[in-house]
């Protein structure tokens, strides 16, 4: 049954947020039309989106968001909704719903304020805090997937007839492998100079740990490969690695691409499971030196690579989606925070990059991730069975709307040494929640 919406004008905007919430996480199928006449007379499920109500279909007030073409300044109310809080509000009884869902969705997922803030972290990250979403304590809620399910809802109850998706929630774990070995196949110069830095610290139990895992002795503190290997297979789970392969640098620490033990690795992930490239953190906004990774690490694969996380997730909209679309990259998966968990574009779906710049969808996929693990541990102090709690809480905020949960953890974290103890033992009492 094909639903007929009521808008004053169509506009790129409009068709992309309609599509999103209608079609893609209701599974409506709809027509869009600003004839009025032909809205009348259509014979129907209808629902009117505008400035004005012009009879007694399912109506829903509308800001001027979705009709504009330029970024500015928002000014708008709010309104508490089911647990949550929501913008756009419309002190308007007639209202389908107490605010614009469809202007609050959109200035959710198009990240329309980190156009507007210069508010950077010391990487030049867009800062959870300064979020409308965090601001207001609602960082952590999957507001879109909360407030159209209710969308869905309020219009099964006025239409009967109409089929609306049940959607089923999903789980990704994704693993950031940022330095493969934390001491084996690092060269003579690194690893003397490892051993006089411990040396000069006075670390003597990283100098024995050291040396016994260079004589194999001990098992390198980073290599938890075997243990996500046995979690894939005992959970099916459909993991995806992302592989930072830059030169090495201040914040790049990986050893050469170069290494047959390095390209080794990189073969046997990539029979186990999808691979991506993690950009380096000095590639960042460097078009030709994130094109030589990519095309290094697709040389070593033998297939082209489609899927990329940011290192320390350094991101600035809209420019590095552009230029991710320019070297064909159809998949992201750096949508989130460092410094906090939660959803970062206020939904726990994957949706497609609406590009405000230059006012138009694209078609590259952004997958946005609920938590990761050092937000867990470095940002915000939480042992482990905290975080294991803050975990379990975000998984149920996504299994309550039938969402997409990604997790984002490291094979340093996965290898439980130093200061990750307790954390491979955890990731599993998560997955077993989240699976079983």
């Amino acid at each position: 049954m094909k639903m007929l919406v009521l808008v004053p004008k169509i506009t790129g905007r409009v068709m992309y947020v309609f599509d999103l919430t209608l079609r893609q996480l209701l599974g409506l199928d709809f027509d869009l039309t600003a004839d009025i006449d032909k809205f009348k007379a259509f014979d129907g499920p209808k629902l009117h989106y505008g400035m004005e109500r012009i009879g007694d279909e399912p109506f829903i007030k509308a800001f001027d968001l979705l009709f504009e073409r330029h970024v500015h300044e928002q000014s708008f109310g709010t309104v508490e909704f089911e647990g949550t809080i929501a913008p756009y509000a419309v002190l308007d009884n007639g209202n389908l719903l107490p605010f614009d869902v469809f202007a609050a969705s959109f200035f959710l997922v198009s990240r329309y304020e980190e156009y507007l803030s210069q508010e950077r972290d010391q990487y030049g990250r867009f800062r959870a805090e300064s979020t409308w979403m965090f601001k207001n304590g609602m960082l952590q809620k999957p507001l879109v997937n909360i407030w159209v399910k209710s969308l869905g809802i309020k219009l099964k109850s006025i239409y009967p007839d109409l089929s609306v998706k049940q959607p089923k929630f999903t789980f990704i774990p994704t693993y950031d492998i940022d330095a493969a070995w934390a001491y084996k196949h690092k060269g003579i110069y690194r690893t003397v100079g490892g051993f006089l830095k411990d040396l000069a610290a006075g670390d003597m139990e990283r100098i024995k740990e050291r040396h016994e895992v260079l004589r194999g002795k001990r098992k390198d503190p980073f290599d938890s490969f075997e243990f996500l290997f046995e979690l894939q297979k005992a959970f099916k789970l459909k993991p995806i690695y992302f592989i930072l392969c830059g030169e090495y640098d201040t914040n790049d620490k990986n050893i050469s691409i170069r290494k047959p033990s390095f390209q080794a690795l990189i073969k046997r992930l990539g029979d186990y499971a999808d691979v991506g490239i993690h950009p380096s953190f000095s590639s960042y906004l460097d078009i030709e030196k994130m094109q030589r990774e990519i095309d290094n690490l697709s040389e070593v694969l033998h297939r082209p690579l489609t899927k990329s996380r940011q290192h320390f997730l350094r991101m600035n909209l809209p420019r590095s989606y552009q230029k991710l679309i320019e070297l064909d990259i159809s998949d992201d998966y750096t949508m989130g925070f460092a410094s906090q968990v939660g959803f970062r574009a206020g939904i726990a779906d994957t949706f497609r990059f609406y590009d405000l710049e230059n006012d138009m969808v694209t078609n590259l996929r952004v997958h946005p991730f609920a938590i990761m693990d050092g937000t867990m541990r470095d940002y915000l102090n939480l042992d482990v069975e905290a975080s294991l709690r803050l975990a379990k809480q975000l998984v149920d905020e996504v299994k309550a709307v039938g969402g997409t949960f990604i997790y984002l953890t490291h094979n340093e974290t996965l290898g439980g040494e130093q200061r990750w103890v307790g954390w491979p033992e955890m990731y599993r009492q998560l997955i077993e929640y989240i699976t079983l």
